[in-house]
């Protein structure tokens, strides 16, 4: 909100027939804008000889703050006053636009999009002739100068350089900046930097390393970052990709050694033998036998 100053009061005597003029002053504010939207008489400000403004407030809801100012005036020898203007002015507490700038001014760095056009002054101090006029006649020098492009129109005068190293050094890319003060790398002894080719080339240059901050910007001469091409870490060598073989002990297994083939033989004969005795008995042909078959079983399975 921008604060509105109330003019300063005139040296004159104040005038006691308008000064007495609330009244009047209260109705043609109401003539103006409706009962409803007068308030309180709030003062008076003696603008001239016999010439008062009388304020009341505004009570309507969206001009907080703002005032009724009718301004009364009388003639020589008058008894009566005349209402010479009424109109709404805003007070201390009233919200108001802002003051207005210009578009010169109020374009800012990172404004322009794409398809913008910013048109540049014809008395900008940033630029200069591109070219000296001897003959007397800059326009006719101007169009040879176009027709045969001998050279840029203006070109950048030494205030524009000046402006322009300032702003540079004093920025993100420039030797005070956090990530310069922490690196003992300046980008003057860096193989990546690449120096301007203007005067403005003692001081700046191009920053070519895609990983470095800086890079495709103009960083200044003492500038330095973590990218220095003069940088060296001693990095482990690779492990090697060769397997390893433990050849320093070994351990002893006990394998338990395998029957004789003879001995195989034997209890497989025996294991058929008394495979072939259960097989017989398995066929009683009376009850008698029955039992003496379970009788030899029983006698072969205690005595295996």
């Amino acid at each position: 909100m921008t604060p509105v100053k109330a003019p300063e009061p005139v040296r004159a005597k104040p005038d006691a027939v308008c000064v007495a003029a609330v009244e009047p002053a209260r109705d043609a504010a109401i003539e103006e804008a409706g009962a409803a939207q007068v308030g309180e008489h709030l003062g008076h400000l003696v603008e001239g000889e016999r010439l008062v403004t009388h304020y009341f407030a505004s009570t309507h809801p969206g001009y907080k703050g703002w005032r009724w100012a009718v301004t009364v005036t009388r003639a020589s020898r008058a008894k009566t006053v005349t209402i010479n203007e009424v109109v709404m002015l805003p007070g201390g507490e009233a919200i108001v636009a802002p003051e207005w700038v210009p578009w010169s001014e109020r374009v800012q760095p990172g404004d322009l999009r794409p398809g913008d056009l910013f048109p540049t002054l014809p008395d900008d101090p940033r630029l200069e002739p591109g070219y000296t006029d001897t003959s007397g006649a800059p326009d006719e020098v101007l169009a040879v100068v176009e027709e045969l492009g001998l050279g840029r129109e203006r070109v950048l005068s030494p205030a524009g350089r000046e402006d322009a190293a300032e702003r540079w050094y004093a920025g993100d890319f420039g030797p005070g900046s956090a990530i310069a003060q922490a690196v003992p790398f300046k980008c003057h002894s860096c193989g990546y930097w690449i120096r301007l080719a203007d005067s403005l080339g003692q001081a700046f240059g191009a920053c070519a390393n895609e990983m470095a901050p800086g890079e495709g910007r103009v960083v200044a001469y003492d500038y330095g970052c973590g990218a220095h091409s003069d940088v060296v870490i001693d990095a482990p060598d690779h492990p090697s990709t060769e397997h390893a073989f433990d050849t320093t002990g070994y351990d002893e297994l006990a394998i338990p050694s395998d029957p004789t083939p003879t001995e195989a033989v034997d209890e497989i004969a025996e294991a058929d033998a008394v495979q072939a005795e259960v097989e017989a008995a398995a066929e009683p042909s009376s009850d008698d036998e029955v039992e003496e078959v379970a009788a030899a079983t029983e006698e072969i399975v205690e005595q295996d």
